[in-house]
């Protein structure tokens, strides 16, 4: 009989969970950790950050569906003619959304300036900036990107988008490099929530960030790699007024990290958007139900594009 099993580097209590709920979701087609199974007889693996040795071992494996919505490393690391899904869950863009309003909205009423405030014992009221005011500039427009926007503008700011390719959508979309330094040059707040790929690497550098005009503030909710460090030091000395970062590319942040301690940067630990396991495995089931009965995949990740 085949076997779906669940594998990852998570710690014994978090994969115990990811069972229970998928086990929950799946009550005709068992879920078992991976060490419980028959190598033979596996087909699909449901993945969190797995050794790829691991699945590199088994002979009848099908597909991977991954209960992240990053897949890099699985891109990275795994054979390129073994199908990826990646984690597309409602709740989980719902979640991102609301994070990135809440730190865009954070921006735009000045609390870094009001903490330094604070801490100085200075009492000082700042002049008041109404969101449509404020133009915030949105890289990356999948589901969790699309989420986001509708929620900012919901939020009355005006939001330009930048996508890899055009899409047809009701606000002002650019695509290509010219196209991110019009948003860019346009923005006060820039929100990156594009995905780690080739050519998104080292996306936000000296150059592009150069184009963000004096006082701008930045988001980066997408991934660490997308953004140039030493750029960024660089940028907080002259024009960019505040960054809020929540993903690295190495995690946990190192100690020695001059992030943790500079005044103009948040640092966050990998929180703007945690997975919901509930919701997740109800997703994964219904693909792996639907794969059942039909035999029909998911929307598989594109392995050219990295997502």
């Amino acid at each position: 009989m085949s076997a779906i099993v669940f594998t990852g580097r998570v710690c014994d209590a978090e994969a115990q969970a990811w069972i229970a709920a998928l086990s929950a979701a799946l009550p005709d087609m068992p879920v078992v950790p991976l060490s419980a199974a028959d190598p033979q007889a596996v087909e699909v693996a449901v993945v969190a950050n797995p050794d790829p040795a691991l699945l590199q071992a088994l002979p009848r494996l099908k597909w991977v569906h991954s209960v992240w919505a990053g897949v890099e490393r699985l891109v990275a690391e795994l054979p390129v003619d073994l199908p990826i899904v990646r984690l597309v869950d409602p709740e989980l863009s719902r979640v991102m959304g609301e994070a990135v309003l809440a730190w865009t909205l954070y921006l735009q009423r000045g609390m870094p300036a009001y903490a330094r405030q604070q801490a100085a014992r200075q009492w000082h009221q700042r002049p008041y900036r109404a969101p449509s005011a404020v133009t915030v500039g949105v890289l990356g427009l999948g589901y969790m990107g699309l989420t986001a926007v509708a929620r900012l503008r919901a939020a009355g700011f005006r939001v330009l988008g930048w996508s890899r390719t055009s899409k047809p959508a009701d606000f002002e979309v650019f695509t290509g490099m010219d196209g991110l330094q019009s948003l860019m040059s346009q923005s006060d707040i820039v929100v990156n929530l594009l995905p780690s790929t080739p050519d998104t690497r080292r996306i936000l550098n000296a150059e592009t960030l150069g184009w963000l005009p004096p006082g701008a503030g930045l988001i980066n909710f997408g991934r660490g790699a997308a953004l140039d460090i030493t750029a960024l030091l660089q940028a907080l000395d002259h024009t960019l007024s505040h960054a809020v970062l929540d993903v690295f590319e190495s995690e946990p942040l190192e100690a020695a990290s001059p992030l943790w301690c500079h005044p103009q940067v948040t640092v966050l630990p990998h929180i703007s958007a945690p997975t919901n396991v509930h919701t997740a495995a109800q997703v994964v089931a219904d693909n792996l139900r639907r794969w059942r009965m039909t035999g029909e995949l998911p929307l598989t990740v594109n392995r050219t594009r990295g997502y």
